[in-house]
């Protein structure tokens, strides 16, 4: 059994767990911004009365985005108020880059203090011989009713002297419709039918969709807006805030993967996050609902870890908690078997255990019963990285002979184990026997003790890493430790110490490494790369249970 491949199954692994309730969407931060100084604002998105209780994804951006903008300059140093100030400019265009329309000429003189987009259905004509068609919406409030019917007459005009426009006009429940038919047209501009209610303007890519939005809003039975689980989730959520998003799991999926249906349409799977500015950073709130046997329950923890306390200042990913056997119970048996969470979850252990020949919950996940911390330490001189993991003794658990267990699957797999004495105590090392060959040196062959692993005993601890210079920093008090440091300080303070343990992240040095290693890191950089620039690191601590709804935070420390 490799060493590092075992480390890098059981990071994988403490990432699932620890951040199943979490969602790393992120929003960075000319009217007055100071009202969002206090976090945000006590609203819910009013757009959602025009979207179903099924549907997939909403994204509502909860205060107008100039307020977002002037706050980045007022918190950015001077040198960097002109990058903040083109990072806000590409949101909008990224956010409006499928509509077809453009935010400072076209929605800034009108926009109010709401944004919404979502995908409100999978296939909104049910006709199968033209394949699957989602419903798409865009919801904006407007603070000039005025100018916002000027837009939008302008638009028409503009189309109709142009010759591009194949305009209908079709009255429908007291709310007046307008598409555009040219089916050329409206392949360049997605969002081709537009309507105005109240003071909310709606843009859809289809004229159905839009009637399926005022058959929403006009019956409270049908829309998100009042769906008992939605609503729960955002009782749960008291902190003002910047943006709403919610997703709805098996209908999300479905989206994905371009089905008309959810293929297992009976299972309630949904998350809602909500995003707050707060002086040390961005915070994520987040409720998930779908975890079955979920009672109330309190956080366990009311500050770090002790076994937090070995991992050197320069770790740059880390989870720490307590329980990790009782944290895959809860995940396993809490989650439906055919959610799209619990098969993502199972693909992704199957996939690290066969190449080690290790299976995590009979192997590993039983002993780990107290606190546990895992590290990644980048080596000074370069190359692979190292690892650390830290698990605290439990007095149910024959801790020595699962320590055997592992040095006779070691040897099973080629490798020496060994006694070595280290610091205060003594350590088990795997090594590998390799003959090397010095070109310099008349090709003259040399024998060499590649370590592949190591572990000990420490305190109440035992710590396994994969290097002696790893081990040594752990288990050394003339190293200072990651919880010493201001950055993790800062990132406590930014976070409820009522928790179950924490998953953190230092972004910017940690990069390089995640996107050679887990390749979709590059995929979710790339759709956000102006916004991760900023972010110094990033922590998930997870927080109980309430009403069934599985509860956790997010914090971005950000440097502006």
């Amino acid at each position: 059994m490799k060493f590092r491949r075992f480390f890098a199954t059981l990071i994988l692994g403490v990432i699932l767990f620890l951040s199943l309730a979490a969602s790393s969407v992120y929003w960075i931060l000319k009217p007055s911004p100071f009202p969002l100084l206090a976090g945000g604002v006590i609203k819910e998105p009013t757009t959602a009365i025009f979207l179903p209780r099924q549907a997939p994804v909403m994204v509502s951006l909860l205060t107008n985005p100039d307020r977002l903008d002037a706050l980045g300059q007022f918190i950015a140093s001077p040198e960097k108020r002109r990058r903040s100030h083109q990072e806000i400019l590409t949101i909008e265009k990224t956010l409006l880059a499928k509509t077809g329309l453009d935010y400072q000429s076209q929605i800034q003189p009108w926009l109010g203090e709401e944004m919404t987009l979502a995908v409100t259905s999978l296939d909104y004509d049910h006709n199968p011989d033209n394949g699957v068609k989602p419903g798409y919406l865009l919801a904006v409030s407007t603070k000039d009713q005025q100018l916002a019917k000027e837009f939008l007459q302008t638009s028409y005009s503009t189309d109709a002297i142009a010759g591009t426009s194949d305009l209908v006009f079709e009255p429908y429940k007291g709310v007046n419709l307008i598409a555009q038919q040219n089916p050329n047209l409206t392949k360049n501009t997605p969002l081709s039918a537009t309507a105005v209610v109240g003071n909310m303007v709606l843009f859809a890519n289809d004229i159905q969709v839009l009637k399926e939005s005022i058959n929403n809003a006009q019956v409270p039975d049908l829309n998100l807006n009042n769906a008992p689980g939605y609503k729960k989730a955002l009782k749960t959520i008291v902190d003002p805030r910047i943006g709403i998003v919610y997703t709805n799991f098996p209908a999300l999926s479905a989206w994905l993967a371009n089905l008309p249906i959810p293929e297992l349409p009976e299972i309630t799977q949904t998350l809602t996050i909500a995003f707050s500015i707060k002086e040390e950073g961005l915070v994520a709130e987040t409720a998930l609902i779908g975890v079955s046997g979920e009672s109330d329950r309190s956080p366990i923890l009311s500050e770090p870890v002790g076994a937090f306390s070995y991992l050197p200042d320069n770790t740059i990913l880390t989870a720490a908690g307590t329980n990790l056997n009782q944290l895959w119970q809860q995940i396993e048996t809490g989650l439906d078997q055919d959610s799209p969470l619990q098969q993502l979850l199972n693909r992704t252990i199957n996939s690290l255990e066969e190449p080690l020949g290790v299976h995590l919950a009979k192997d590993v996940f039983p002993w780990v019963q107290g606190e546990f911390s895992l590290g990644l330490v980048p080596k000074e001189e370069g190359g692979e990285a190292d690892w650390i993991f830290v698990a605290q003794k439990s007095p149910d658990v024959a801790m020595d002979e699962v320590l055997t267990q592992f040095d006779q699957q070691a040897e099973n797999a080629g490798y020496t184990v060994g006694k070595l004495p280290l610091l205060n105590t003594d350590v088990t090392v795997w090594t590998q026997l390799k003959a090397t060959v010095n070109p310099d040196k008349q090709n003259l062959a040399s024998l060499q003790a590649e370590v592949s692993g190591i572990h000990g005993n420490v305190d109440d601890y035992v710590i396994f890493s994969t290097s002696i210079e790893a081990i040594s920093e752990a288990i050394s008090d003339d190293y200072t430790k990651l919880i010493d440091t201001e950055e993790f300080q800062h990132v406590v303070e930014g976070l409820s110490p009522e928790n179950d343990g924490y998953f953190y992240i230092n972004w910017q040095k940690s990069e390089p490494i995640l996107n050679q290693k887990l390749p979709i890191t590059k995929v979710v950089e790339f759709g956000v790369k102006p916004l991760l620039r900023n972010i110094r690191s990033f922590t998930v601590s997870s927080q109980g249970s309430q009403d069934n709804i599985r509860r956790a935070t997010i914090f971005f420390n950000i440097g502006v």
